[in-house]
């Protein structure tokens, strides 16, 4: 296969509309639907790849608008350049547009995902397939009231998940009273206690507090405070006993290295379509060498980019916990092919690339953007 096999010949991005089963609220925000877009690049060769623009407003203050607009921009930087420069091109794509990581990432993912299909090998191995095997992730119950909030767990809680992500930030006492709930109900949960910001830092030590009365498993508590109080969060590290993990924290690699400076997290909560995906692979690499453990989550995204990521959690390994459950809360699954649910178990794929199809993408590229 000669180099100019490699080269990139042609970018096409298509929205797509996804409805959420239930509102996927959060502290500050929420989303009813999924304003989503995807990317089908081409090679010299005929080789294809895929990639997913999931931009989340309330987290990075993109919008599907804004990311297409960057994404049209750095197509044209990336068209007849070669995949097997993905390193230098991720580089350039940040330095040309730092404030688009959902853009970057929808682009990234579909460049590495027709290189390794031209490789012939899956895109995890690109990163040394590591831990190749069958994963457990958590599932999100979104803020709502009580009453919908223990629906929602016994219908995940009969389906095998055991790890609940609750999503809180409203108000202290509701929220300890829905955590309660399920602690009471059902047996053997543990809880990611995600506030996505929205607590003092009064607030979150009475959380932590009003939780450990009762015996709640607390694995982490992610993103209590504002994204800027980082020597709130080290005090909470150091005061209340459970691991912290940092979200918005961290959205960049330059936050990153302020989060370790403080020492203000023991987690870091790599998000690809927060950062970027290449963005998102050193940021992993970093933290990592910087002692703080990885896990890998998303906004809401089809399992294009959540298969991306948990190729990303196949190939550099270490990574013991996996927020990858958003193609579940999706009204339906657009994609064909690639990993699977298996209940909580993301099962593994072994073709290459990321080894799925979409195959809504040729009747709606007739109306090409």
């Amino acid at each position: 296969m000669s180099d100019s096999s490699f080269t990139i010949t042609n970018i096409e991005l298509c929205p797509l509309d996804l409805p959420i089963t239930d509102p996927f609220v959060v502290a500050t925000g929420q989303l009813r639907v999924a304003h989503n877009a995807f990317v089908r690049l081409t090679l010299h060769d005929g080789t294809i790849g895929y990639g997913e623009i999931a931009p989340f407003p309330a987290i990075t203050g993109e919008d599907r608008e804004s990311s297409l607009k960057n994404a049209r921009l750095l197509r044209e930087h990336l068209l007849g350049q070669s995949t097997l420069h993905y390193q230098r091109l991720g580089h350039e794509l940040s330095e040309r547009a730092p404030d688009a990581p959902a853009a970057r990432c929808g682009l990234e993912t579909a460049l590495l995902d027709a290189l390794t299909r031209a490789l012939r090998i899956p895109l995890w191995a690109l990163w040394g397939g590591a831990d190749v095997r069958a994963r457990e992730t958590d599932v999100t119950i979104p803020i709502a009231s009580l009453e919908r909030t223990k629906t929602l767990a016994r219908q995940w809680y009969e389906r095998g998940f055991r790890l609940f992500k609750m999503k809180v930030g409203h108000d202290v006492d509701e929220d300890v009273r829905r955590v309660e709930t399920l602690h009471r109900h059902y047996p053997g949960v543990a809880f990611v206690i995600d506030a996505n910001q929205g607590y003092t830092r009064e607030e979150a030590a009475a959380l932590v507090r009003g939780i450990n009365r009762f015996g709640g498993n607390i694995l982490l508590l992610e993103q209590p405070l504002a994204k800027d109080d980082l020597e709130g969060h080290a005090e909470l590290k150091r005061h209340c006993r459970v691991p912290i993990a940092a979200d918005e924290s961290a959205q960049s690699l330059h936050d990153l290295q302020a989060v370790i400076r403080h020492r203000a997290a023991d987690y870091v909560n790599i998000k690809i379509t927060k950062s970027g995906l290449l963005d998102g692979v050193l940021m992993a690499t970093v933290a990592k060498a910087a002692g703080l453990q990885v896990m890998l989550g998303g906004m809401v995204e089809t399992r294009v980019a959540m298969g991306c990521s948990y190729g990303l959690a196949m190939g550099i390994g270490g990574c013991p916990v996996l927020d990858l459950d958003t193609p579940l809360l999706l009204g339906s699954d657009p994609i064909d092919g690639g990993y699977t649910y298996e209940g909580p178990r993301l099962q593994p794929w072994h073709g290459p690339g990321l080894d799925l199809d979409i195959p809504f993408f040729r009747a709606a590229l007739s109306d090409r953007l």
